[in-house]
């Protein structure tokens, strides 16, 4: 029986991705997902070009669907993609700050995934007058042309855009292995930070491009720390707030702006969430009233509510308040570099540059050839009635133009454009105003020339291009800037009711809340069986707790996140109610309202670490701290105390220590191992350590360590009924 052939070839995995993968991924980035200096994806770029050549830069609308037939000669990914991007580019969507595409019709919105636009064939669009500043001077070989896809036409690399338009536009890509997001700047101001670095090179960019700039308004969160970062390299994040308004007749507060990284319905679905946990009391009602004339949201306030501080409050809660994460990604001569503002400007008036210099050799050009063919028609001013006669004598129509050449001496296209001249045309007044036009030519190529020659008129043509677009397209700011120092933040903490309460926490980690009144009318606490108290401490609802766990982690919580409950209740499981992982206990809970207190940390191998309570304050409201103590040693108690405390250790061979906090040396880091308290024999573990109160031994001072380390003192008979505090 023969052997099946076999239908695989065997190949390393490195192979297989270097000959399939790469070639897909490089596709995608180079010819897809990121933009090039020019501000466009090649989708982007094909689009445009092709409502160009339809002649809708200057004329009447036409059919969207049209237009989307026409770019498929370019574009072969299908016409609903294209479609998608003729939306993104027009004016009705809302999407870019400066628009593309002049559109009629539902285009729908933006801040709105609910808004779906109409079919191709129910809108209409056309070029934009701004977008005679994308095609300036594109016939004059300014950029390069190359086949499209089945090789029937030509398209352009890059459209020689007179503006940084990779800056004033936003532009979003996600590639494989990479991504761009590159936000949106005042068209104003972009051309003034250009103008500026051609005229001084170590010009600072903040001092002229003020912040990003979205066509949804919104207000900038200024940090200057943040956005130097974002202009020097490129990346980084910075926040968009929501701006509204308050109807005092209403008592509603109606947001009229939001920022541009988000949309209606997410606002509105977190909002609701709100309402239904019961976070947001304030509002008695939420409703969207986005119709025609633009975005609102009504939030219909109770009574006596102050709606400034509300609206703090949905800053912190929802995406009325977002952040921007830049990614400044750009294409450059097909690679992808991720570039801060000033390089991308550098690199855009280098681009700039050429393309200038292009339509100046091109325009010499076609002058020199034009001034070539006047230098010949000189030539006949001396003697019309020879080039009349060489023509007239001359037998065959094919023998002119030869005839010509010899009989004055000038070269074929001279004397092609010589007999091309009507009779009517042959006097000498034509003749001479030819001539007149020679010394123009020349005057003008003499200029050129020097105009190449020179980099400051170079860079002067370019300023000047720059000064017009910024006073003929310039817009004021969208997004006004509020600074992160004059803001105030919300703290949740401070819109809670607040009111005592006793807090319980059992050994197996169970938690309870209860008020005094409830604690008096309460019989025996409710504990799982094998389960005792270890923590009753009378604080307030906005007490902070901090969870200390055995797997080196702490858990961050208030106490008025956990319902009022009763003894006779179990009360919460913190595991649970924290999300701690799979086999995580609960150590000890902190209670704390400042983090003025310290903490204290004892090991099994004897050691201890005393360290401020503040390490576990952060600015960020994490909920879980990694590192809360040293994690090469054993943890057997942790301790909060606000002033110097004494603990009695017991180790696991029967002797006891009482150890004053004022013996260990203080230690900065939350992670460290400390200093050796109790010293043990190598079969020895400290088993045991508790705060110890005055008086409770008998003979307090014979276990009392003087310094440290300590072994510690056997206990003593009359000690030994108090081992129930070990």
């Amino acid at each position: 029986m023969e052997e099946k052939q076999k239908l695989y070839t065997d190949k390393g995995i490195t192979d297989t991705l270097r000959e399939n993968y790469m070639p897909y991924a490089m596709s995608v980035i180079v010819s897809r997902a990121i933009p090039e200096i020019d501000g466009f994806k090649p989708s982007h770029r094909k689009l445009l070009y092709t409502m160009y050549k339809m002649g809708l830069l200057t004329g009447a609308r036409t059919k969207s669907a049209n237009v989307v037939g026409q770019t498929m000669r370019l574009n072969p990914h299908g016409d609903q993609a294209i479609y998608d991007t003729l939306v993104r580019l027009s004016r009705g969507y809302g999407a870019l700050l400066y628009p593309f595409v002049d559109s009629k019709g539902n285009f729908g919105k933006h801040y709105s995934r609910d808004m779906a636009y109409a079919a191709a064939r129910y809108t209409e669009c056309k070029l934009d007058p701004f977008c005679q500043e994308l095609f300036s001077d594109i016939d004059k070989d300014t950029i390069d042309f190359v086949d499209n896809y089945d090789g029937t036409m030509q398209e352009p690399t890059l459209l020689p855009v007179s503006f940084p338009n990779i800056l004033v536009n936003a532009n979003q890509g996600i590639a494989v292995g990479m991504a761009s997001n590159i936000c949106s700047f005042n068209l104003s101001e972009v051309c003034d930070t250009a103008i500026e670095l051609i005229k001084n090179p170590s010009h600072r960019v903040s001092l002229t491009l003020k912040a990003p700039d979205f066509s949804t308004g919104g207000s900038i969160v200024f940090s200057h720390s943040d956005m130097e970062r974002i202009y020097e390299t490129g990346r980084g994040t910075f926040r968009i707030r929501a701006k509204y308004e308050y109807d005092k007749k209403r008592n509603s507060i109606d947001i009229l702006e939001i920022p541009y990284t988000t949309s209606i319905e997410n606002i509105m679905d977190k909002i609701a969430e709100l309402i239904k946990a019961g976070r947001l009391k304030e509002v008695a009602d939420a409703r969207d009233l986005t119709d025609l004339n633009g975005l609102k949201i009504s939030l219909e306030l109770r009574r006596g509510v102050d709606p400034d501080t509300v609206m703090q409050k949905l800053y912190k809660l929802t995406p009325l308040e977002d952040t921007f994460g830049c990614n400044f990604n750009v294409l450059v001569g097909g690679m992808p570099r991720v570039m801060g503002v000033r390089e991308i400007l550098d690199e855009w008036l280098a681009f700039r540059t050429e393309c200038i210099k292009r339509r100046l050799y091109f325009d010499m050009t076609r002058k020199k050839q034009r001034l070539h063919l006047l230098r010949g028609l000189e030539k006949i001013l001396l003697d019309i009635d020879k080039a009349i006669a060489i023509i007239r004598g001359t037998e065959e129509e094919a023998e002119v133009v030869p005839n010509l050449m010899i009989g004055f001496g000038i070269d074929e296209p001279q004397a092609e454009f010589i007999a091309d001249i009507r009779l009517r045309n042959l006097n000498r007044r034509y003749i001479l105003n030819k001539v007149d036009e020679t010394e123009q030519l020349a005057a003008e190529i003499r200029e050129i020339e020097a105009t190449l020659a020179d980099k400051a008129k170079f860079s002067k043509i370019i300023i000047d291009q720059l000064a017009e677009i910024s006073k003929k397209y310039g817009r004021p700011r969208r997004s006004d800037i509020i600074f992160e120092d004059e803001i105030e933040e919300y703290v949740e903490q401070q819109h809670v009711e607040d009111y005592p309460v006793t807090l319980f926490l059992t050994r197996d980690g169970y938690f309870k809340k209860i008020t005094p009144q409830s604690l008096r009318m309460s019989g025996e606490h409710k504990l799982k069986e094998g389960d005792s108290l270890v923590l009753e401490r009378e604080a307030t609802n906005k007490a902070e707790l901090i969870v200390f766990t055995n797997k080196c982690q702490a858990y961050k919580a208030h106490a008025y996140e956990f319902d009022d409950t009763k003894a006779s209740a179990m009360g919460d499981y913190l595991p649970a109610k924290l999300g701690m992982e799979e086999g995580e206990s609960v150590l000890y809970m902190a209670v704390t309202y400042d983090y003025s207190e310290k903490l204290a940390v004892f090991y099994a191998e004897g050691k201890g670490i005393k360290t401020d309570l503040s390490s576990f304050d952060t600015k960020t409201n994490r909920k879980k701290l990694k590192g809360a103590y040293s994690d090469k040693l054993t943890p057997v108690a942790i301790f909060s105390f606000a002033d110097e405390a004494d603990f009695l250790l017991k180790s696991s061979n029967g002797r006891a220590l009482i150890v004053n906090s004022a013996l260990m040396p203080f230690k900065s880091g939350r992670s460290g191992q400390g200093t050796i308290v109790m010293n043990l024999n190598k079969k020895c573990a400290l088993q045991s350590a508790v705060p110890y109160e005055k008086g409770s031994l008998a003979n307090e001072h014979h276990y009392r360590a003087k310094t440290l380390p300590a072994a510690g003192k056997y206990l003593k008979e009359e000690d030994a009924g108090q081992l129930q505090l070990l």
